[in-house]
């Protein structure tokens, strides 16, 4: 009974999320009915188990959705993120219109600019760029997410991500965890994206396919659309609902000035990583005020904030006069990162009531026990709960509040390095996270707009076919040399 009841809150969850309710009163509810399934105490579970893993969540990513937020709605309202897209299209020009689309979403995420923010900028310019090319509008979805929501969100070494943030407290690591590994997964994501969606672009061509339905994006109708705004809310850290809450500045933002912010999220980060941190004496951390906990549970996190603290005053120095209204602006990054945080959250505490389930043990002898050893089996777990839960930073996180010791025992008697866990474990959770009730993805269709029926198979092909291509390399590489 206690697997059934696991299953039917796990199905009302998944079903009612995409239609729209609430992820904050959907969870706690799919957390009841597996505990009450299971003969176990309702109100414990709710008060004690379900919200403290709800606020430990909180409390250690919440730095990183507030100033993750607050950069994207700076970048974009000082015009630094249309400045980049812009440059970025028009040195490749239409003949190039999927490579300059893509290669400009990769540019500002990796920056630490935020999905939606990154979406509904682009998706205007490259209306333009696949118009004036000739290549359907059905491609324009796959086109964005392969720069916005694959190897910059979980390959690339460096990525302020949230879920590259994440395993961090697990596993001790930084967010340039298996850099070399991390490089050729972004290789491999990006050059099988481009070889799909150029093939398909011609093979339209061929057929005398040209740009199609001329219907402007509808980008307004989506940021305020409500069931999109519950549907995105745990996929990214930033709430679309307030994108029009400020205005954009008019004047062209320079190019230097715009891509300056992004440069220091980067360089900071990796000072930080590289330089400061390694060399801090945070033996403090250790007392009880501070929690008991250690410098390699917290230093990813501090890597990350900085950088972003760091390139949101760069912002607010060199591009504020642009801004029409800071204060607006700013409050509306800040809002925007509430809804997302707690959404996330209440699916790790679901995810936490489950574990603590006795029939959660039956899943997790069946996830330790699948061949191939414990990177096989850390990526099938992500790759599982990122899929079920449409969200790759809780369906990552539930994985790791639940497996984590037990793969950190494993890697030591096997002599696997944490930060190999760390790669697989975020290019795992980033791959089936895709799928057809995905906040990211029915967002992206509903701004471009087009369908699933039109887009979607395109989407599984650059995002999600690429994806699991790079994690098999990853696996592969880290069995045979090991972690670089």
């Amino acid at each position: 009974m206690g697997l059934l009841g696991i299953l039917l809150g796990l199905s009302a969850l998944i079903f009612l999320a995409f239609r729209g309710w609430s992820i904050l009163l959907l969870a706690p509810i799919a957390a009841l009915v597996a505990a009450a399934f299971a003969g176990e105490p309702l109100l414990a579970h709710w008060t004690q188990t379900f919200m403290g893993s709800a606020a430990n969540f909180v409390a250690s990513f919440f730095p990183l959705f507030l100033l993750g937020a607050l950069f994207g709605k700076l970048m974009e309202d000082s015009g630094a993120v249309a400045a980049i897209a812009r440059w970025m299209t028009g040195r490749l020009g239409p003949q190039r219109a999927i490579l300059s689309v893509v290669l400009a979403g990769a540019a500002v995420t990796y920056g630490g600019v935020s999905l939606f923010v990154a979406i509904f900028v682009l998706v205007p310019m490259a209306m333009a760029l696949f118009r004036e090319a000739g290549i359907p509008r059905r491609l324009m979805p796959a086109a964005i997410a392969l720069g916005t929501m694959t190897f910059t969100m979980s390959a690339a070494p460096g990525t302020p991500a949230i879920q590259n943030a994440i395993p961090m407290p697990f596993f001790g690591t930084t967010p340039f965890a298996a850099p070399g590994l991390g490089i050729i997964a972004s290789a491999i994501m990006l050059g099988f994206g481009l070889w799909w969606l150029q093939r398909a672009a011609a093979r339209a061509a061929a057929a005398g396919e040209g740009f199609g339905d001329d219907t402007p994006a509808p980008v307004d109708l989506a940021a305020d659309d409500p069931v999109i705004r519950e549907r995105a809310s745990t996929a990214r850290e930033f709430d679309p609902a307030e994108m029009h809450r400020s205005r954009s500045a008019v004047a062209e933002l320079p190019i230097l000035l715009a891509a300056l912010p992004l440069f220091v999220v980067v360089g900071v980060n990796l000072v930080m990583s590289v330089l400061v941190l390694p060399h801090m004496d945070a033996s403090f951390l250790a007392e009880p005020r501070w929690g008991g906990t250690s410098l390699s549970a917290v230093a990813g996190v501090w890597s990350v904030a900085v950088a972003l603290l760091a390139a949101i005053l760069v912002l607010v120095v060199t591009s504020s006069a642009r801004i029409p209204s800071l204060r607006a602006t700013m409050d509306a990054g800040a809002n925007a990162s509430v809804l997302p945080i707690f959404a996330v959250a209440s699916l790790v505490g679901f995810g936490a009531v489950v574990a603590a389930m006795p029939a959660f043990a039956l899943v997790r002898e069946w996830v330790l026990g699948i061949g191939g050893g414990p990177l096989v089996s850390l990526a099938v777990a992500t790759n599982v709960l990122a899929a079920l839960t449409g969200s790759a930073s809780g369906g990552l996180t539930i994985a790791l509040e639940a497996l984590g010791p037990t793969y950190m025992a494993l890697a030591a008697q096997q002599g696997i390095d944490p930060g190999l866990l760390h790669r697989v474990a975020v290019i795992g959770a980033g791959t089936l996270d895709s799928l057809p009730h995905n906040g990211a993805v029915v967002t992206l269709l509903a701004v471009c707009g087009t369908t699933h029926r039109q887009s979607y198979m395109d989407i599984v092909m650059a995002c999600i076919v690429g994806a699991l291509i790079a994690l098999g390399a990853v696996i592969l590489l880290g069995s045979v040399v090991g972690s670089f």
